[in-house]
């Protein structure tokens, strides 16, 4: 496992043995607070912990503050090339910047930002990904990942330069391969924390696969503090799709979860799509429990033994059980609401 140094952003601990936290980017320009407010409200209902926003001019910047009085989650400032927006973000209440020093400007122009995210206390974040690398190591090294980790550690080490050391890093590439080596290789190298994710992943079938695999092997060694599920579509499903990676590498054990049978010509009853519903309408639960949706009563109490609740079908009856007893059997019309019922009376236990 991986010790990294603990960093604040805002009032959220990332790093030093926290909860890897899940994190988020706004679609719409900053400076429509109310579209943007209204995004982020919607993400913290699905379990955000930190949203980042893009800060492309002032309007951008100055738009920081009214967001903040309304939202609950710390916010982070996108910057590129203009090193008086990260100044003006910071001023104006952001608790992050993400910034890459090499295309702030001059000496004078980093040490303008050095100071003043020393000054409100705020953390930074650095990093780069195969569209960023720079020059230097571009020419040694091609894209790979040693590329993406030296390009990352020099952004570091200009800031370090200046007295910041509040840092996240990242080193994000489209592919998996790459991406795992290039984190495994920076954790080696560093005890700052490390934002993972896989960028330009793609739109959602594609890009759930790419971060299952690539985050989930990360983390399974220990490796990533904060992270993010880049889709190419709403950036709720991001979060969605984040708790499930870290329910299925055992990083979350505050859920319900549901297990389902991929059924076969035993089945008698439609418990693909009932599997879906339930699944539907524990989305949001946060108690531990374990739910069972089998196709057939053969194997189906059996084989869901260790489950808190589940259910099973025949032609035209289902049985329910408890902690693989059968304790009901109800007429296939009702099965579904009875059940539903039985969940509701497990949650509210």
């Amino acid at each position: 496992m991986t010790t990294t140094k603990k960093v604040y952003v805002g009032k959220v601990a990332v790093g030093g043995g926290e909860s890897v936290k899940l994190q988020s980017m706004c679609t719409f320009k900053t400076s429509r607070t109310d579209e943007i407010i209204n995004q982020i409200l919607s993400l913290e209902k699905a379990g955000c912990d930190i949203v980042r926003v893009s800060v492309l001019d002032d309007a951008d910047a100055c738009a920081i503050k009214k967001i903040k009085d309304i939202i609950h989650i710390p916010i982070v400032a996108d910057i590129h090339f203009s090193h008086k927006l990260a100044v003006s973000a910071i001023e104006n209440g952001c608790d992050k910047v993400r910034i890459n020093p090499g295309n702030i400007g001059a000496e004078s122009a980093v040490k303008a930002v050095a100071d003043c995210i020393k000054a409100h206390k705020v953390s930074v974040r650095v990093g780069s990904n195969t569209g960023s690398i720079d020059k230097e190591f571009l020419t040694m090294c091609g894209r790979g990942a040693d590329a993406l980790v030296e390009s990352a550690l020099k952004s570091v080490g200009i800031l370090e330069k200046y007295g910041v050391t509040d840092i996240v890093i990242s080193v994000k590439a489209s592919d998996v391969h790459t991406t795992v080596e290039a984190y495994t290789l920076l954790s080696q190298r560093t005890d700052y924390p490390l934002h993972i994710g896989v960028t330009e992943a793609g739109t959602e079938q594609m890009a759930v696969v790419k971060s299952s695999v690539a985050l989930g092997a990360l983390l399974l060694k220990g490796i990533g503090d904060t992270m993010r599920v880049s889709i190419t579509d709403d950036p709720v499903k991001e979060i969605y799709a984040g708790k499930r990676i870290l329910r299925a590498v055992g990083l979350d054990k505050n859920y319900a979860d549901v297990v389902a049978c991929p059924t076969c010509g035993r089945c008698r009853w439609n418990s693909m799509r009932f599997a879906e519903k339930v699944t539907n309408y524990l989305e949001s639960c946060s108690k531990p429990l374990k739910i069972a949706v089998m196709g057939c009563v053969v194997n189906g109490p059996g084989e869901a033994k260790e489950c808190d609740l589940g259910i099973a079908g025949a032609e035209d009856y289902c049985v329910i059980f408890k902690n693989g007893e059968i304790f009901r059997r109800v007429e296939a019309e009702y099965a579904e609401e009875e059940f539903l019922k039985e969940i509701d009376r497990l949650l509210n236990e």
